[in-house]
């Protein structure tokens, strides 16, 4: 006779097995069209990062320096911001109160808006912050301009990513697709026209700001007018002030978990304008950065399925299921992440004539290409694991993690192995690589080490 208690784990693993299945199907399914929602909403910029590089140099350097300002003072940040959404309106999603969806979805809307104007006054001194750093006179002209135009963009890009978590957490993803594909759409060839047929150069950033309201626009009524929004609806309500510290108390730690990761890449460019030959190394840099970047979203996506389904269960009280949720997202970013390193590396001699046609660029491209594919390993795994992280309100815990890999050890190692062993742009995106290794390995020691069962008792004080 079989053992009972042996019989009892047996049920147990295959529960467990069956859950895990479910998840994987549930996460997969919904990090497939996130992906398509993420890189359509960074190929706006991309793309004007490579239509206006194509003028020369260095106008791709300007905007290149512009685009990494952009993104680590404002454009992170309100990401970032946005992100306690995924704790607040998950879990609560999860748990069914869904009158709170809408409101702390408009507390985050007004919370982003106000941020709005203070980053607008730093983007209007651009010019004068690039030239405290001794940048190159000429890029950070082309810079200080491209940020001015950028500015209607802030105010856009906070509506946006706050919609975007609304419908992320209830696992709306449909509308979010069909809204960033149009806007993609329109943007590429009004851009092009901007740039090129009206003759406005750098001053075809109006685009994207263009583009970020389209798309929250088109959001906003999807959500007021769709019956599956019904009873979660966004109000103008002076009950967002009310929520304001419990948004800002996720929100905070969330947008230090971005912006420290965000601007540890994007320093790389600041770093490598007061390199020699600062307008190969910034072209260079800049050209690993936006295709890092571009990958980032994929695996973005993966983190945002893993936030969603982690927050949900947790609400919902479902511990086994929470647990699957992030188990099945870091073997996805493992899946994913190498594919994507394998084909990069076999075309390392190809990829840089997407950003420029000049030989010496596309050259020093393919030798990066090496570290650029073990670092898309690891920011995939980070990024799953970040998501893990934002689903269990654990923010705070990613910031420090955050500071210790890239501040304490990544940049550090980065600078010496660019300035002292003369490696050059190379070595600095070595320190990147380093922090971020670091990064992965102690967000997956958090995610084993977690008790799921207080976060399952937390989740239900949100």
């Amino acid at each position: 006779m079989e053992d009972p208690i042996l019989v009892n784990y047996k049920k147990e693993e295959e529960e467990v097995d069956k859950i895990r299945w479910e998840k994987l199907k549930k996460v997969a399914s919904m990090a497939a069209p996130m992906v398509v929602v993420n890189i359509s909403q960074t190929l706006l910029q991309a793309t004007s990062t490579m239509i206006v590089g194509h003028k020369s140099e260095i106008s791709l350097a300007g905007i290149a320096l512009a685009s990494s300002i952009a993104n680590v003072t404002g454009f992170s940040l309100l990401s970032g911001l946005a992100s306690a959404l995924e704790t607040l309106c998950g879990q609560a999603f999860g748990a069914r109160q869904y009158e709170k969806l809408g409101s702390y979805t408009f507390t985050s809307i007004v919370s982003l808006l106000i941020i709005c104007f203070p980053i607008s006054l730093l983007w209007i001194f651009m010019k004068n912050l690039l030239l405290f750093f001794h940048q190159d006179p000429e890029i950070s002209e082309i810079a200080s301009v491209y940020c001015l135009w950028l500015v209607p963009a802030l105010f856009g890009y906070s509506v946006l990513q706050s919609l975007i978590r609304y419908f992320q957490t209830q696992s709306l993803i449909f509308p979010m697709v069909l809204s960033s594909l149009t806007v993609l759409c329109f943007h590429v060839p009004v851009c092009w026209v901007l740039v090129y047929t009206l003759g406005l150069g750098t001053k075809g950033a109006v685009s994207v700001s263009l583009s970020y309201w389209l798309n929250a626009v088109f959001l906003w009524f999807f959500m007021r007018r769709a019956q599956v929004c019904e009873g979660k609806r966004v109000f103008v309500s002076m009950e967002a002030f009310g929520h304001m510290r419990t948004f800002f108390s996720l929100a905070v730690p969330s947008a230090l978990m971005i912006c420290l990761e965000w601007s540890a890449f994007e320093s790389l460019i600041l770093i490598s304008g007061v390199l020699p030959n600062s307008k190969l190394e910034t072209s260079v840099i800049s050209m690993c950065v936006t295709s890092s970047s571009l990958h980032y979203n994929l695996a973005t996506a993966i983190g945002a399925a893993a936030s969603t389904n982690v927050a949900n269960e947790l609400g919902a009280g479902n511990l086994v299921a929470a647990k699957a949720s992030a188990f099945v997202a870091i073997m996805i970013a493992a899946v994913e992440s190498s594919s994507v390193s394998f084909a990069l590396f076999i075309s390392s001699n190809v990829w840089g004539y997407a950003y420029s046609n000049v030989p010496e660029v596309i050259h020093y491209a393919a030798e990066i290409t090496p570290v650029l594919c073990i670092s898309i390993v690891m920011d995939s795994l980070s990024a799953s694991l970040t998501g893990v992280v934002r689903g269990s309100g654990k923010q705070k815990i990613g910031a420090y993690v955050n500071i210790a890999a890239f501040y304490i050890i990544g940049i550090p190692v980065g600078l010496l192995f660019c300035f002292i062993l003369d490696f050059k742009v190379k070595g600095l995106w070595i320190g990147v690589l380093t922090g971020c290794t670091v990064q992965t390995i102690t967000l997956f020691l958090i995610t084993t080490f977690t008790k799921w069962t207080s976060e399952v008792t937390e989740a239900s004080t949100v």
